[in-house]
């Protein structure tokens, strides 16, 4: 008699009538019946995320084309283009500001936002990327004051005196140029850490596609930034910003793609319901914005003024599109997880398959088989 048995000392059924699926587990053989999904009254198996509309999906979107349009803007400046890298760093420290009072206002009270530069804790996305987003907002608007010194150092001598504003003339742009480069550096992973702080969850739709999230959030912050420079800047300069506009725009297409139809069932989320529509017109935009780069950027624009009036509006409108498919992309993800995390079928169903699978594994290799009593 053993365990299998039940304890009632019978036979095992027969090859050709048991029932179910077979199993082997040793030299044992253990009959289970094929489980199909049920649901405890359709009730969730996990919490919904408490974040709130827009604040949260719009503190992704600002955080991707802020950390982009800082490496934007150091590199224009390095390469001469000062107008872009203008564009470049107004855009990194405006969305760093709206992005922090959209976070605090999502955290309801400002403190905790405070509470958590008490610490670093390496283990918390969350925790790095407040660190990540204090000192690239603040090298981002020391840039930004930089970049608009024509206006601010009139108003230092005004309002603290002839030597202060002396003293701020010779300061401001060694602490500008300081500054723009250390917001470049914390730059691409404030672009991509709210993807590691989103998938590091029991969110189906976001914890399965943890190796492409980042990569998808680093190629739609690029476009958005790209897209700015497109918009804002002279076309003389914007050559830079309409390729990096293309190109996040490509890569976040393709990427998106692969993500979406790498996780199987999971990935209903995403072609689904309302993150489906939003998801859906994200590729829409982003591909326009892309053609509209492209074309903007062909060299047999002729140089008459009305032509080049033209090619401006192609400029401003693929730029425009290329921010509205980066913010739809942001706002597409996060309705994918909240559909995923009321469905209580999205989290039973893959951990079954994943039972199985290691269940598979094991009966095929038998140094992995768990070993039966005698």
């Amino acid at each position: 008699m053993s365990v299998a048995d039940g304890g009632q000392g019978a036979e095992r059924p027969s090859e050709q009538g048991a029932p179910g699926r077979r199993r082997r587990r040793g030299a044992e053989s253990v009959v289970v019946p094929d489980a199909e999904f049920q649901s405890y009254y359709g009730r969730q198996v996990i919490h919904t995320p408490v974040w709130e509309v827009p604040q949260v999906p719009g503190y992704l979107y600002l955080g991707g084309m802020s950390g982009a349009a800082s490496v934007m803007g150091a590199l224009a400046d390095a390469t001469g283009r000062p107008a872009l890298a203008k564009v470049g760093r107004l855009a990194a420290s405006g969305g760093s500001i709206v992005s922090v009072v959209l976070l605090i206002d999502d955290l309801g009270v400002p403190t905790r936002f405070l509470n958590m530069l008490r610490v670093v804790k390496w283990t918390s996305p969350l925790s790095v990327g407040s660190w990540i987003l204090m000192p690239f907002s603040t090298g981002a608007g020391l840039a930004a004051v930089h970049e608009l010194s024509g206006v601010v150092l009139p108003l230092v001598r005004k309002v603290a005196g002839a030597r202060i504003g002396h003293l701020a003339e010779v300061v401001l742009p060694v602490a500008g140029r300081v500054g723009g480069v250390g917001s470049a550096v914390f730059g691409p992973p404030l672009a991509t850490y709210t993807a590691v702080l989103i998938a590091d969850t029991a969110v189906p739709a976001w914890h399965s596609v943890y190796p492409e999230l980042p990569f998808v959030f680093a190629a739609s912050g690029a476009a958005s930034a790209g897209g700015i420079g497109m918009v804002a800047a002279p076309l003389a300069e914007a050559g830079p910003a309409r390729r990096m506009g293309a190109l996040g725009a490509v890569a976040e297409l393709v990427l998106s793609h692969r993500m979406e139809h790498r996780i199987g069932m999971i990935g209903e989320a995403y072609r689904t319901g309302r993150a489906g529509v939003l998801l859906r017109l994200s590729r829409v935009a982003m591909a326009g914005g892309a053609a509209g780069a492209l074309a903007s950027d062909l060299p047999v624009w002729p140089r008459t003024a009305k032509a080049q009036r033209a090619r401006k509006v192609v400029s401003v409108v693929g730029g425009a599109l290329l921010n509205a498919g980066a913010a739809l992309t942001r706002f597409g993800v996060y309705e994918a997880g909240m559909i995923s995390a009321r469905d209580p079928k999205y989290t039973v169903v893959p951990q079954r398959e994943r039972l199985d699978a290691r269940r598979e594994g094991r009966e095929a290799d038998p140094h992995l088989a768990p070993k039966t009593a005698p």
